[in-house]
């Protein structure tokens, strides 16, 4: 070879070289925690993804049933381009669109996600996700939840796993002993530790601490609202998005720190050997999540009122406007109850009556409100009247109290049916339903995909209102995160919600906003036994 072609190979090794360190130095991130190398999410549009960072020490031995520990740094540079395993919890291979694949599950869980755009110096909003399973299934790495789209809407999204079931919610006497005098919402710690992890490391992915959005969906909706109620919680974060679940109504759980249940169900577990701490932290955690079943602990509210991180129930903190005074916005979607709550098909009408009567000092007025349901069956009556009251009103009751302490409060109602199919189970996501697959309304969890933009990523059955209406949405999101208002260029208008007029945003084809959906049922609803 002669000089001229040596120099030719060379000057190209040297710049094909050069082009390789530039691409992986993009990948490259110091935190505070320790060195760590992303993946390419989305190459042509710059947008990496950072999987399985460690925020917690793994809680096991002596840590399994107690607080959080921050992760120990690390020197050498970690590869994150990896999920990590989702944490213990039940099968769940035929729960109508909330079925899921088979996945790995451990222990060792308490890593969260984050995708990022690696093309600018401005300092990004950053929005963090805790998803939904009724506090005792799910995880932060569905593909549901990829955050491509986020990330391309310019905001920094981290998706989170926290401990569920009994091992993130257990509340037992010894653990009250052991733990100064409060037991219980382990997973509720766990996110308030990974927001303190965020708040010390978010900047090298380019976030800005100082514009942090909490959202989720049912439970991890549910999460929200009490992480605004939380003092633990309190700086944390600056605005929140609750989907599907509130906190807000006074509750009527006798248990309300747990500690029964919880007996109860380390008794199931241990089948008749002593509780001793020793022998809680032994027993495995497949055995945990068969007791939290059989025990019936997982037929009652797994947040409870532990004496730290909620001292008092999350309804007396809003009724008296001491909660996080942040902008927020809340909504549900039209029929929350199909598959979701169990319609009793041998409920008399006297039986509906009685029952209706539980909760209303005017059972007759408000049942004529669901006559069209009653004509149905009571039971069909009784379910729809126990949907509006547990999703649209608890909505609508924590957009309320949120106005008594800051003015930019946002309420949605999802009227848009989507085609229903296994969320979570991206290799097989066929729901064969008689009806086909818009015959169960606006369910619970179909405004997922929507909200993440990726209606072209998984599922069946999309149309183009589908994916108009999912960008849209995703605007909303993203936009409220940088300021705390959703309303920008190009959006149809959305008013600020306030209790006289209820303004809500509703979600259908064509967009629109009405005042007071459903208002005339959710007052009467809302009247005190």
């Amino acid at each position: 070879m002669n000089a001229f072609l040596v120099k030719v190979v060379a000057l190209y090794a040297l710049a094909t070289s050069a082009m390789t360190f530039a691409t992986d130095e993009r990948l490259n991130v110091e935190s505070a925690s320790g060195p760590v190398v992303g993946a390419w999410a989305d190459e042509s549009r710059n947008i990496r993804v950072f999987r399985g960072l460690p925020y917690a020490e793994p809680p096991l031995g002596s840590r399994r049933f107690a607080s959080p520990e921050p992760v120990t740094s690390w020197q050498e540079s970690r590869n994150a381009g990896t999920f990590a395993a989702a944490c213990p919890q039940p099968d769940a291979t035929n729960a109508f669109v909330w079925s899921r694949d088979p996945f790995e599950t451990s222990e060792v869980c308490l890593y969260l996600n984050i995708w990022s755009r690696a093309d600018s110096d401005t300092a990004k909003p950053v929005m963090v996700w805790f998803h939904g399973g009724a506090h005792t299934t799910g995880f932060a790495h569905a593909r549901i939840f990829d955050g491509v789209e986020f990330a391309a809407n310019d905001v920094v999204l981290v998706t989170v796993n926290y401990r569920l079931g009994a091992l993130g919610f257990l509340a037992h006497p010894l653990l009250k002993e052991a733990n100064e005098g409060h037991a219980g919402n382990w997973g509720l710690m766990d996110k308030i530790q990974a927001l303190k992890w965020i708040q010390s490391n978010i900047d090298a992915f380019g976030g800005d601490p100082g514009n942090v959005t909490i959202f989720g969906q049912s439970a991890g909706s549910q999460s929200v609202c009490s992480l605004m109620a939380s003092p633990m919680a309190r700086g944390l974060f600056h605005k929140a998005i609750g989907q599907s679940a509130a906190c807000v109504l006074p509750s009527i759980e006798k248990d309300a720190d747990g500690l029964v249940r919880g007996q109860r169900l380390i008794d199931t577990a241990l089948d008749g050997r002593p509780a001793t701490l020793d022998a809680m932290r032994s027993l495995a955690a497949e055995q945990l999540v068969s007791a939290q079943q059989a025990s019936g602990w997982d037929q009652k509210s797994r947040i409870t009122i532990d004496g730290r991180v909620l001292p008092e129930h999350p309804s007396q903190v809003f009724a008296q406007g001491r909660q996080a005074a942040i902008p927020l916005l809340v909504g549900s979607l039209a029929n929350e109850g199909e598959q979701l709550f169990p319609v009793n098909h041998k409920l008399t009408d006297d039986e509906l009556v009685a029952q209706v009567s539980r909760i209303s000092s005017t059972p007759d007025e408000l049942l004529a409100l669901y006559a069209n349901e009653r004509a149905r069956s009571p039971g069909h009556a009784l379910h729809a009247l126990l949907t509006d009251r547990f999703f649209a009103l608890d909505m609508r009751s924590w957009a309320d109290a949120q106005t008594r302490v800051h003015d930019r409060v946002y309420l949605y109602f999802m009227n848009h049916v989507p085609p229903a199919f296994k969320l979570y189970a991206p290799s097989n996501p066929e729901l064969l339903l008689d009806g086909g697959p818009r015959s169960a309304g606006a369910y619970h969890s179909g405004d997922l995909a929507y909200v993440f933009g990726n209606t072209r990523k998984i599922g069946l059955h999309w149309n183009e209102d589908d994916h108009a209406l999912s960008a849209v949405m995703i605007r909303y999101w993203t936009q409220f995160a940088r300021t705390g208002n959703p309303n920008g260029e190009g959006l149809p208008a959305w008013p600020a919600y306030d209790p006289q007029r209820q303004a809500t945003m509703v979600f259908d084809t064509p967009l629109r906003t009405e005042n007071g959906v459903r208002r005339e049922k959710l007052d009467a609803l809302q009247q005190p036994r």
